[in-house]
């Protein structure tokens, strides 16, 4: 995108949040039906009674649901490991610290809609905010042309979402922000969506927390002889498949390995459904690299320090000990970027464009917020108060250090 094309979009986004501030309700009915061509006799339309989602539920196929189902089963079970506990510590003197952990009141979902539905999407975003205790989910969810896609429901109630609304695009995060007659306002707001949705988030983040502001989807997989070509080439295509700007990248460990890759991608590439795609993301953001070692493509991986790394080679629990900079680690052949997309139980809500050298995947500890807990005794109070009053008065912040000084023990009053 050019830099012109980036500031008509930040104006845009700039221009619906200020509506939606201004007008709320009314302007969420006129917006919807504007960009998604979904006219609504009032802003309580907009909302899907539980009613209406489990009716439109009963048509998802068995296998969805059973897929669905254990999906989240697997997420959940995973995230529970990451639930942060409050504690405190007593020291010598009486003094106790800690810290309290607490989950977050309430927190919005955004969900792309529409024929772009991704069920996982809402299990990976939702489950780690139920397992950490938030008390309230809220999903927003655009139905283009009134189309509802059954299995984001099917998968919204198997995660425990509260309410649906059926609002999209810069519009449902300036709601979630700001809240409107009918949309209540969220703490934190999370979720992928298109550009006008992540310049959204980058304009309301400061009154709400954000997940992040993702780029294209990434892979990078390292490989040597041990390898199956098909199955690296499988695996690049599986990125490169969602938009031209998705990046696979190959590294090929060994005499000869990047040409059977290459040859890989070549035999398999007409038949893919969604060839077009793919070969313009190959062509704009792909590349097989040739290396010598593991240990220069690990040297490698961590300067891309990308969203998914996929080590197959021989010894790949051993090189997975190298790699420092990554969302994601899928560790031997049959550990498939795919399979951490779906249902392997970590989050595939991920750090993208290089942010994994200091971000983290989506998680519970996401939806937790920590308070320091400081109970200090008297003979603890009077210790530190000599300190602090040092310090305050070093600062030129008399009151700072009046105030500790009144703490003393065998002060005068």
């Amino acid at each position: 995108m050019s830099g012109k094309d980036s500031k008509n979009v930040e104006q845009v986004v700039a221009d619906i949040i200020l509506d939606v501030r201004r007008r709320g309700d009314q302007a969420l009915v006129e917006l919807t039906g504007r960009f998604d061509r979904l006219p609504l006799a009032d802003a309580t339309d907009l909302e899907i009674l539980p009613e209406r989602a489990d009716s439109i539920c009963e048509s998802v196929p068995t296998d969805l649901a059973d897929a669905i189902r254990f999906a989240a089963d697997r997420i959940g079970r995973y995230h529970e490991r990451e639930i942060a506990h409050s504690w405190h510590m007593q020291e010598e003197d009486g003094t106790v610290l800690g810290q309290k952990v607490t989950p977050l009141d309430r927190v919005g979902v955004y969900v792309p809609g529409g024929k772009a539905a991704y069920p996982s999407s809402v299990l990976m975003t939702v489950i780690p905010a139920r397992v950490a205790g938030v008390g309230e989910v809220i999903m927003t969810v655009p139905t283009p042309d009134g189309e509802i896609n059954p299995a984001i429901l099917y998968a919204a109630r198997e995660a425990g979402v509260d309410r649906i609304f059926t609002v999209g695009g810069a519009q449902a995060v300036a709601a979630l922000a700001w809240g409107t007659e009918t949309i209540p306002a969220v703490d934190k707001i999370v979720g992928p969506g298109n550009i006008y949705v992540a310049t959204a988030k980058k304009q309301v983040f400061g009154k709400v927390g954000i997940d992040m502001i993702a780029g294209p989807s990434e892979v990078v997989v390292i490989c040597d002889e041990t390898a199956d070509p098909d199955w690296v080439a499988m695996d690049l295509f599986a990125q490169a498949e969602h938009d031209e700007q998705a990046q696979s990248i190959a590294i090929a460990v060994g005499e000869g390995v990047a040409d059977k890759v290459l040859s890989s991608i070549a035999g398999l590439l007409p038949e893919m459904e969604r060839r077009d795609i793919i070969a313009a993301a190959l062509r704009n953001q792909g590349a097989v690299v040739r290396t010598e070692s593991p240990e220069r493509a690990a040297e490698i991986a961590n300067r891309i320090a990308p969203e998914h790394l996929e080590l197959m080679v021989q010894d790949a629990g051993v090189l997975a000990d190298s790699i420092r900079h990554a969302g994601a680690i899928f560790i031997g052949s049959h550990s498939a970027e795919s399979l951490g997309d779906y249902c392997a139980g970590p989050n595939h809500v991920l750090p993208t464009s290089g942010t994994a050298r200091f971000s983290s995947p989506l998680g519970v500890y996401d939806f937790q917020k920590r308070s320091s807990l400081i109970q200090a005794s008297i003979k603890g109070a009077s210790e530190m108060a000599l300190r602090a009053s040092v310090l305050a008065r070093c600062e030129g912040l008399t009151a700072h250090a009046r105030s500790a000084e009144y703490r003393l023990v065998g002060r005068e009053a």
